[in-house]
């Protein structure tokens, strides 16, 4: 019950970590030409896109379901959702390298610390899954009414 309301939470918190990024995307785009995107070596992104909002990575590829990994095992699961917190966070510190302006830093910092916490916070529902798997349970199936005494 517990890792339900988890993994939804922040499920729904990632969807808006994707609303953050796009966001800042598109303000730092603004007002931007298409000489001054072929310049930079966008003018293939901006053929597709324009100035629009099109998650991809850095090397084009665009955002799909295709990159999540579900085995349906909670231990496996959470391991691999653990793993891909560590990626964003390292992700955002590799953008953060690269970055002098403090108005785009802020947000990325913002975003590296809460992939720590769901780090964190999935590290405490695999340790909840383990004490779930670990304790002895007993199922208790009521006697029908006929048998009742």
């Amino acid at each position: 019950m517990m890792s339900d309301f988890l993994v939804h939470d922040i499920g729904t918190e990632e969807l808006a970590h994707m609303e953050i990024v796009g966001s800042m995307v598109h303000q730092l785009l603004d007002g931007v030409t298409a000489k001054q995107m072929r310049e930079a070596g966008l003018d293939a992104r901006y053929a597709e896109h324009g100035l629009g909002i099109y998650p991809m990575d850095s090397n084009g590829v665009p955002y799909t379901a295709a990159s999540f990994q579900s085995k349906g095992d909670p231990i496996t699961d959470l391991y691999e959702d653990m793993a891909a917190e560590q990626k964003a966070r390292t992700t955002y510190e590799y953008l953060l390298d690269q970055i002098d302006d403090e108005d785009v830093a802020a947000p990325l910092r913002f975003l590296r610390e809460r992939e720590v916490v769901h780090f964190q916070r999935f590290g405490e529902c695999l340790r909840y899954v383990y004490d779930y798997m670990d304790s002895k349970r007993q199922f208790v199936i009521p006697k029908p009414e006929f048998m009742r005494g």
